[in-house]
């Protein structure tokens, strides 16, 4: 069994909450929203978002690599960079062609598109880039992150909407249990605050605007008066290895993927199923993987959107699977929803609570629906062992995805 596990061995960040695992950190135990007005969505509706600040491409990527790529793809490459860093990972002595990059990307850019689209639509197609679709479709990112690094393994993106780089990080164990890989980057990168994506979840009455103090306390999973998610932004990538290889190099073990579930609700293209049967599968389908019961289980990094439905039915499912559920939190309180990055951030949010053996406050959280309690701290962090977690993801379609974590 042990030739079986997979170790997390390296962790990168790019987040609203910071770029670093202990800045990241204090900002999600501060337990405060950081949603805000955010300029480019300047004139819509809905005109705040929770954005990553301090980060400049050019400083980060050089000034070619910033203007060829989009922000997507900024961001989750720095947080590759970041990534084999942590690790303690040498590309240049790495058996390349045993080093897989798997991450997830729910769309492409609209921002760009919605660019060049005007150009086209204005009778100027010779003015469209030449660089617009290179840059723009997701698989770029897999494929620039392998280009950066030198990884000639297995390269690709995985788009289950907001479950898309849990999908991934579930799809990278998996090769490397399967003995095609020794390393896998993995995890996923995400901007989604274009004024299109916004105009498009507003018609769909997914956004919140309900925000009486101002966009910081929008964002509200869970709470009685939820009323829609609020977007964010970010990347996190995780170097995965087989035990074996971590072992053989003295590699540090941050956590091991022990269990992974993925389901469809094959319900309908927006809505959760009513009963959770989706989710519940996989959450199920992780635990049995992992071959852990529910009550081995000290923690849940809750998928916790905010939207009326969705968490309505996540509590359902939680209850339902482990009767009394363990300390729960909803990250996407704080730092929004970075769509199909959002896995992969929960699942660093997790290795980071592992870390510290605590469970981050939800912010903006003031009374839970009767019936629907959950144990979510508020206010500050607690402190518990917390040796087994579950991380979920579940996106548009009815695609979802569970991560069961273990401590080293």
């Amino acid at each position: 069994m042990s030739d079986q596990r997979v170790a997390v061995t390296g962790l990168g960040l790019v987040t609203p909450a910071g770029d670093s695992p202990q800045a990241v950190w204090e900002t999600l135990c501060a337990g405060r929203s950081l949603a805000a007005r955010d300029p480019a969505l300047a004139g819509l509706s809905v005109d705040f978002s929770c954005q990553v600040s301090g980060f400049d491409a050019v400083t980060e990527l050089g000034v070619r690599m910033s203007r060829r790529l989009d922000r997507f793809a900024h961001l989750g490459l720095a947080a590759a960079r970041r990534a084999v860093r942590d690790a303690g990972l040498a590309p240049h002595e790495w058996a390349a062609e045993r080093v897989g990059v798997v991450l997830g990307v729910s769309s492409n850019s609209l921002q760009t598109y919605a660019q060049e689209f005007s150009q086209l639509g204005g009778g100027r197609p010779s003015a469209v880039s030449p660089l617009a679709l290179a840059r723009s479709i997701p698989s770029q990112l897999a494929g620039e992150v392998a280009i950066d690094l030198g990884a000639r393994g297995p390269n690709f993106v995985t788009t289950s909407a907001c479950a898309s780089s849990m999908t991934a990080i579930g799809v990278a164990r998996d090769l490397i249990r399967a003995g095609t890989c020794d390393i896998v980057l993995t995890g996923g990168g995400e901007s989604p605050r274009a004024p299109m994506n916004v105009a498009c979840l507003t018609q769909m009455k997914a956004l919140s605007r309900e925000c009486p103090a101002g966009p910081g306390s929008a964002s509200r999973p869970f709470d009685v008066d939820r009323g829609g998610l609020v977007l964010g932004e970010g990347a996190a990538v995780l170097a995965l290895e087989s035990a074996a290889h971590a072992r053989a190099r003295g590699a540090r073990v941050r956590a091991f993927v022990r269990g992974y579930g993925a389901s469809a609700d094959a319900y309908h293209p927006i809505a959760p199923h009513p009963g959770g049967r989706g989710a519940e599968q996989a959450l199920r389908s992780a635990l049995a993987d992992a071959g852990c019961a529910p009550a081995d289980v000290d923690h849940v990094s809750a998928h916790g959107t905010g939207t009326r439905r969705g968490d309505a039915v996540e509590a359902d499912v939680l209850l339902r699977v482990f009767g009394t559920p363990p300390v729960v939190t909803a990250a996407k309180s704080v730092v929004g929803h970075a769509m199909g990055a959002a896995g992969a951030l929960a699942t660093a949010f997790t290795l980071l609570a592992m870390e510290h053996q605590a469970v981050p406050p939800t912010a903006n959280l003031a009374e839970q629906e009767a019936g629907r309690e959950l144990d979510i701290p508020t206010g500050r962090h607690r402190r518990l062992p917390v040796g087994t977690a579950v991380v979920n993801a579940f996106g548009f379609g009815g695609q979802n995805a569970v991560l069961l974590l273990t401590a080293p």
